[in-house]
């Protein structure tokens, strides 16, 4: 029970963008056609994110103590990638984050005021509690969705019907699908994060689990994440494939039509309910990216000087100058991608999907590396059907991405 706290967290951040919005959309737009890239994103990424946690639990050193055990050049392709990425992130997830705020409260303010009210309350929220009400908060919120999702996903089964459940697939569909991998179950960025988690909940309980029961919380949230994108596929697979039924563009109508996937199938006295629920989780995913991005890269820039130390791991990070300056650069950089991207939701998450995406085969290339070196404890290296899943994943996504930078270079007009 002890050990139980970072896989929720991973299902936090995981259970936000790429479930409520993506795995809704591949169910909308192409029923369950897409549902095998769902399936082969999870299982070939499983090892990837696994190997954070399990490198924590082994070493007591986060992830990123082995990547500057492989020297420097990791540290700066790690940092290229995080900054590369995290501003477009945070603008995805703020966004939907502000839809589902104006849909909850009825208040029409403006999108780009909304964010910024969102991102101040998870600042102000770190500020006050810290990993520990991190952690509370996540298990309360994955709570009220996980129930809301699977009564909603239950009472739509009877209406699925053979003949209208798979739509065609062509190959200008790509895009898309480049944006479901990336964030299926949440960008590589996480495993890193999930080393921090793992040592954050060493010390608020005291102590150290053993390498089974860390990754046994890690494996509980991952299974969880898989069973709700299923279930999201089939909510819009149910309720808006084939029905002439599209999502809108602008953040406010995007979430309403997300909220009324349940409401259709629960009936209206459940919408106040899932409004809540929906915005909570959502909420949840900016709440963790807003503190593992500028925790990511404070520690980062601490490798390059020396290596780590798990006193100063826990103690320093997230609690001195640096992290807040990181902190409010990457949210000064959101708002303007917010901004520049007012009046297209779904253009603004395809960009931060695709970037993501970009980054996961060199990120699992370094956390490969790390689990696998001579320094980890041979009995918690990965077993050698584990590692050669996580080669196949790292190949998979590095030929997907070869293939998607040819298509866009060479096949598109």
């Amino acid at each position: 029970m002890k050990a139980l706290g970072p896989g929720f967290l991973f299902a936090a951040v995981s259970v936000g963008v790429s479930h409520v919005v993506q795995s809704t959309r591949a169910g909308a737009g192409y029923g369950f056609s897409l549902l095998w890239v769902i399936v082969l994103a999870l299982l070939l990424k499983y090892p990837l994110f696994e190997f954070g946690q399990r490198y924590a639990a082994a070493t007591g050193n986060s992830l990123l103590e082995g990547y500057r055990r492989q020297g420097k050049w990791s540290l700066v392709l790690y940092l290229i990638l995080t900054v590369g990425t995290m501003f477009t992130v945070l603008a995805a997830v703020t966004a939907v984050t502000a839809g589902l705020a104006i849909q909850m409260t009825g208040l029409t303010l403006p999108l780009a005021a909304w964010s910024a009210i969102i991102i101040a309350a998870c600042v102000l929220l770190l500020v006050i509690g810290r990993y520990p009400l991190l952690d509370k908060v996540i298990k309360v919120v994955m709570g009220l969705l996980v129930i809301s999702t699977v009564a909603a996903t239950i009472v739509v089964l009877p209406k699925l019907k053979g003949a209208s459940l798979w739509g065609p697939v062509r190959l200008i569909d790509v895009a898309f699908i480049v944006g479901l991998v990336g964030w299926m179950p949440t960008g590589m960025d996480v495993s890193v994060w999930q080393s921090f988690w793992t040592l954050a909940r060493k010390k608020e309980t005291g102590c150290t689990p053993t390498l089974k029961a860390s990754l046994f919380d890690f494996n509980l949230g991952y299974i969880g994440t898989g069973v709700l994108a299923l279930m999201f596929c089939t909510l819009g697979t149910a309720v808006m494939f084939d029905k002439g039924i599209t999502f809108q563009s602008s953040a406010a109508a995007f979430a309403g039509q997300v909220i009324d996937l349940y409401t259709s199938t629960l009936g209206p006295w459940s919408r106040p309910i899932i409004a809540i629920s929906a915005f909570t989780t959502i909420f949840s995913t900016v709440l963790t990216v807003v503190d593992g991005f500028p925790r990511g890269l404070q520690l980062v820039a601490r490798r390059f000087r020396t290596p780590e130390d798990p006193v100063d791991v826990l103690e320093r990070s997230g609690n001195s100058w640096d992290y807040w300056l990181w902190m409010g650069i990457m949210a000064v950089g959101a708002m303007l991608i917010i901004g520049f991207y007012l009046k297209s939701l779904k253009g603004l998450v395809d960009l931060a999907t695709t970037l993501s995406f970009i980054t996961g085969p060199f990120l699992g290339f370094l956390t490969y590396r790390a689990i696998t070196a001579k320094y980890v404890p041979a009995e918690c290296r990965p077993a050698a059907w584990l590692r050669g899943l996580a080669v196949l994943g790292i190949v998979f996504l590095g030929g997907f991405l070869i293939f998607f930078l040819y298509y866009r270079l060479f096949m598109v007009n």
